[in-house]
């Protein structure tokens, strides 16, 4: 019977790591609190981790499976942990690396599916294996222009959405249309066009043996529901499952999820109900909420120790939740009852509440006040961010942050190695790097990058001029980063008097850095005050949070009716607030544009929190 192959022996990093001696079981549970000790050593039967904001989450999962492993109730290779995002599974395998479980496969739902699939491929299916496809743009278009479907850009990505939606809830064409009836679809598409589109789309794919990324989890559980032997060897391979961020988990995730298990219980899940903000894309909490009811011996566990937010933060955060009332179209037990978060950090400055005249008084308001708190406060701009409920309200923001001096980054835009002028860098830096293997790193970079735009003092332009610039900024400053560390080795070996000196960093030792990032997507840290929708936000956290455009109409956003999708957009809010560690700013304008109609009204979510407007 095949089985699936472990990466990490063959990894030399990892056979490194695993000559060292990993700690012993009481010393991996120091520090731990009580309730994430509860969910480090409670090893038998399913468990339900319920981890408000800033828990420790992400701690306690770790050393559940580390002190599993230490105590010899795990086998490292048989444990599969599973996130939703590829940066929280790098962060899940850092930590069980540095806590001695070399082995253990921390990875998104995706990622397993597909080394799954590619490697049970032959015997299960036979053929050629399919390719994947990254994006699904080029298809729609097709499909829409075979059925004379006018589709500009932003119709094409909605279509895409709706399509990506449809898959994780498996449904198909012909299963589409009645779950269509209460969905608003793109502008000037009915729910026939829709499923006709779908068809389409399908057709395609078919047509070109290519697969999209649901399909691998689709294709994936029919090859495990359907083929014995394979869906018996991955249950051999893996006996314990730890399932971060559940509340996110789709309906296709959690069929794939009871594949991989075949009836057994060695299940630890964690989420928080109110943090479900992605039902819109097929999430739902459901599967957290009614897990004690799928599995009457599970232990629970709440985690409600809050490590990152001060008692003002925390007591805002609590409070927003509280005073939801139910809408008379509330689903029953859609809504959980909150955590009642405790601050460890105790207390710190009060959140502060501005009404502006317009927006562009709003963005010029928020700069000056990042300019205080990076002048003043001496906080780093890399821990500042402003967080939006939609993209389009970031424009202003930026040529006000512009027009302060303050360098920024846009998060959730175009990742950062698929920017063209990153592309042409690497290109530029891994062409030149055999010709100045001994020239100093950074200045190196420096000439280099020249020819692409990049000068020492960032331009005064907002926009695309701007954000060109930023990305070889980043990368100048990642050479510097580098070179510098090196060279504080080489210091502390001459202070030591060692016999034999690290060698100084090189460019080719800089383009083979680049390429690794490259390949997992870990894009340099740059050090600009972040902008970023409250959507992309999730999982990350700030210093200090500015929480800007909160009116009605935003938030809420305009097309949120039902009770439900209310609720949703108090959770949004609710995650903004509870990625600031320590400074907390609220704002909202009354006109759209300078000289406009004064006629806005803050949000609704705010009456509970913030003073009346005066």
């Amino acid at each position: 019977m095949s089985t699936l192959p472990n990466p990490a022996h063959s990894s030399s990093s990892s056979a490194n790591l695993a000559e060292q001696a990993p700690p012993s079981p009481e010393l991996i549970l120091q520090g731990l609190d009580p309730e994430q000790r509860r969910v480090a050593t409670e090893l038998s039967g399913p468990m339900c981790v319920l981890a408000g904001a800033g828990t420790g989450k992400t701690r306690a999962i770790t050393h559940r499976i580390a002190y599993g492993i230490a105590t010899g109730r795990y086998v490292p290779t048989r444990v599969l942990a599973l996130s939703f995002t590829t940066r929280a599974a790098d962060e899940m395998r850092v930590r069980l690396r540095a806590l001695g479980s070399v082995g253990v496969q921390a990875r998104t739902f995706h990622s397993a599916a597909l080394r799954q699939l590619r490697f049970f491929w032959p015997q299960a299916v036979g053929g050629s294996e399919p390719r994947i496809i990254s994006h699904k743009a080029q298809l729609i278009t097709e499909a829409a222009q075979r059925l004379r479907i006018s589709a500009d850009r932003a119709m094409i990505r909605d279509l895409a959405a709706e399509i990506e939606w449809a898959k994780v809830n498996m449904y198909t064409y012909d299963t589409l249309m009645p779950h269509l009836a209460d969905r608003v679809l793109p502008s000037d598409i009915t729910p026939i066009n829709m499923c006709r589109l779908f068809k389409a789309y399908e057709d395609l794919k078919d047509e070109r043996n290519i697969i999209d990324f649901e399909d691998v989890l689709l294709l994936t559980v029919g090859v495990l529901e359907d083929d014995e032997q394979v869906a018996a060897a991955v249950r051999q391979q893996y006996r314990h499952f730890v399932v971060d961020e559940y509340q996110d988990v789709s309906p296709l995730q959690q069929r794939l999820l009871d594949a991989w298990l075949g009836g057994r219980d060695d299940l630890c899940v964690v989420g928080d109900a109110s943090q479900t903000i992605y039902s819109f894309t097929g999430a739902t909490s459901r599967h957290l909420l009614e897990f004690t009811r799928r599995y009457d011996n599970a232990n629970v566990v709440k985690l409600v120790r809050d490590y990152r937010s001060t008692h003002q933060v925390v007591e805002l955060a609590n409070t927003l939740l509280n005073s939801r009332k139910p809408a008379k179209d509330s689903t029953p037990g859609a809504w959980a009852k909150p955590l009642e978060l405790v601050s460890q950090r105790g207390t710190g400055p009060t959140a502060e509440f501005f009404e502006y005249a317009d927006d562009e008084d709003e963005a010029a308001g928020i700069a000056e006040d990042i300019q205080d708190l990076i002048t003043k406060e001496g906080v780093e701009p890399s821990e500042i961010a402003v967080l939006f409920r939609t993209n389009g309200q970031s424009a202003a923001l930026e040529q006000a942050l512009t027009d302060e001096g303050i360098a920024y980054q846009l998060r959730g835009a175009e990742q950062f190695f698929s920017r063209p002028e990153v592309k042409n860098a690497y290109a530029q830096l891994r062409g030149a790097a055999a010709a100045i293997s001994d020239d100093p790193v950074p200045q190196a970079t420096r000439d280099i990058l020249k020819s692409l735009g990049y000068t020492a003092k960032g331009p005064s332009a907002s926009g695309a001029v701007r954000h060109k610039w930023e990305s070889l900024a980043a990368l100048v400053s990642m050479a510097d980063r580098l070179h510098n560390e090196r060279e504080k080795a080489r210091d502390q070996a001459h202070d030591n008097g060692a016999s034999e000196l690290p060698r100084p960093f090189t460019m080719p030792e800089f383009v083979a850095v680049l390429a690794q990032r490259m390949a997992h997507q870990d894009p340099p840290k740059m050090n600009g005050v972040t902008l970023a929708s409250l959507h992309s936000a999730k999982g990350l956290e700030w210093d200090a949070v500015f929480l800007c455009g909160l009116n009605e109409g935003l938030m809420p956003i305009s097309f949120a009716k039902t009770g439900d999708e209310i609720d949703e957009e108090r959770r949004l809010l609710y995650v903004g607030i509870t990625r600031a560690r320590k400074y907390l700013t609220f704002s909202w304008s009354r006109a759209r544009t300078p000289g406009g109609r004064a006629n806005r009204r803050r949000s609704r979510f705010l009456d509970s929190i913030a003073p009346p407007t005066k």
